[in-house]
């Protein structure tokens, strides 16, 4: 039974063949997908941008940051849900996997409602507290309101995509993100330039819009993949899982939002430079937004082929995906800093006609792509971390960054003529030390796992 359910086209087990096929096979759908949901704030942005004006468009990039920190919470426990589902699937544990998969229910619907609560109730004073000038704040509050208080909408489709992808699908939240960017930017059109709803136009839309990538991709599964064929007895709450779940996704969470709280406290930085220079950093992290895609992707690969051959005692498999990936992620990041310093223009252009901000973003454009190697490979290790449920390290990962953006921005911002251009450079210099931590820290895990397993 268990050989025709992981025979599966809708599973996928990574604990033998070709360990370079696999990590392809997985993580291409996956890029495309994630490009296809970056088209959701993307093309907002474009519409607010080029119909709303410089000040709407700031104002959705400052809240930008602000909803990546509610919805953390939602993807570290997706993530924490996931590294369960694909530990009992790689140790071919049919019914933990079942059982695992329903009990992810509570956990994602109270999350998400609580998380949505907070985001309505609190927009206002986050965004005084992060200095969002007056001229912009109406437009942030109107778009926060609305993206942070439906966080319920992020919750439901980041849990049934993490599953999925712990079962090795990354197939079917692909079909639903495409047909969900198709409906984005169909409402985009139709709430701003046709009903002149304003960001509050394009935030429904992004909602819309995840609604119907979630439902389409929990239906889906439910009627293909023979692992969501569950009875009454798998909804029964096993207090073990859900324990696990917060264990793992916690910290992971808290990792996530403290990232995000750095990346806040860079813009709360920006903010104060004016309307122009916060259109250009929203340009830009639109921009960078697409481009990580493939670091992202491969991250996730890598997650789940870490967490599968994990539960199958599988660790030297594990160290060498990590140095595929590498590979595959230098190979990435020369291919786009060579496309940033040929059309860096041509590519801001897309979100604002205004020449100030062009060339702002341009310059920041290029000051990012030096460093994309560092970044990718932050995504890498983070994802075979992360996939082996290496908690500790997502809690000290997250504070680093903190620690290492404050550092940075007070050195190169205060200390130094740079002015605003020091935020980009906190950027790249916090990915730097970052990644060298992640190595390190990887190679320290993998030996000791694979000490323990010979022994």
């Amino acid at each position: 039974m268990e050989q025709q359910m992981s025979e599966n086209r809708y599973v996928l087990d990574m604990s033998c063949g070709n360990i370079t096929q696999i990590l392809l096979q997985f993580s291409v759908p996956l890029l495309v997908g994630n490009l296809f949901q970056q088209v959701y704030n993307v093309v907002d942005s474009i519409v607010v941008g080029r119909y709303l004006g410089s000040k709407a468009l700031g104002a959705v990039g400052s809240v930008g940051m602000i909803s990546f920190l509610f919805f953390s919470l939602c993807m570290g426990l997706s993530s924490g849900i996931g590294v369960i589902v694909s530990n009992c699937f790689g140790a071919k544990k049919e019914e933990e996997v079942k059982t695992a998969i329903a009990n992810s229910i509570y956990v994602i619907v109270a999350v998400g409602i609580l998380m949505s609560i907070l985001g309505f109730i609190f927009s206002g004073p986050i965004l005084h507290l992060m200095n969002t000038p007056s001229e912009n704040f109406e437009y942030a509050k109107t778009y926060m309101q609305i993206t942070c208080g439906l966080t319920i909408v992020v919750a439901l489709y980041n849990g049934i995509s993490a599953i999925l992808r712990a079962l090795g699908d990354s197939r079917t939240p692909l079909i639903f993100l495409i047909v969900a960017s198709v409906i984005n930017v169909i409402l985009d059109l139709l709430f701003v330039i046709k009903m002149d709803m304003g960001v509050a136009g394009a935030a429904y839309a992004t909602v819309i819009s995840q609604f119907v990538s979630a439902a389409g991709s929990t239906i889906f599964a439910i009627l293909k993949n023979p692992y969501f064929k569950l009875e009454h007895r798998h909804f029964q709450q096993n207090r073990f899982i859900i324990k696990e779940y917060l264990r793992i996704g916690i910290p992971m969470s808290i990792q996530t939002a403290m990232i995000s709280v750095s990346c806040a406290l860079l813009q709360t930085m920006i903010n104060g430079y004016g309307v122009n220079v916060m259109a250009a950093y929203t340009a830009t992290g639109k921009v960078e937004s697409i481009v990580f895609q493939p670091f992202a992707s491969l991250s996730t690969a890598v997650s789940t082929f870490a967490s599968q051959n994990q539960g199958a005692n599988n660790y030297k498999r594990i160290k060498t995906a990590v140095i595929r990936a590498e590979i595959i992620t230098a190979v990435i990041s020369a291919f786009l800093l060579v496309a940033i310093l040929l059309f860096r223009a041509n590519i801001i252009s897309l979100f604002v006609d205004d020449p100030t901000v062009v060339e702002l973003g341009s310059k920041g454009l290029m000051i990012a792509g030096s460093m994309y190697f560092a970044l990718g490979t932050i995504y890498i290790m983070r994802g075979a971390l992360n996939g082996m449920g290496d908690v500790f390290f997502s809690m000290m990962n997250g504070a680093l960054e903190i620690g290492g953006r404050i550092v940075f921005a007070a050195i190169f911002i205060f200390l130094t003529s740079l002015g605003f251009w020091g935020v980009w450079y906190t950027n790249i210099f916090t990915w730097i030390l970052i990644a060298l931590c992640a190595v390190i820290r990887l190679w320290v895990v993998l030996k000791r796992q694979t000490d323990e397993t010979v022994t």
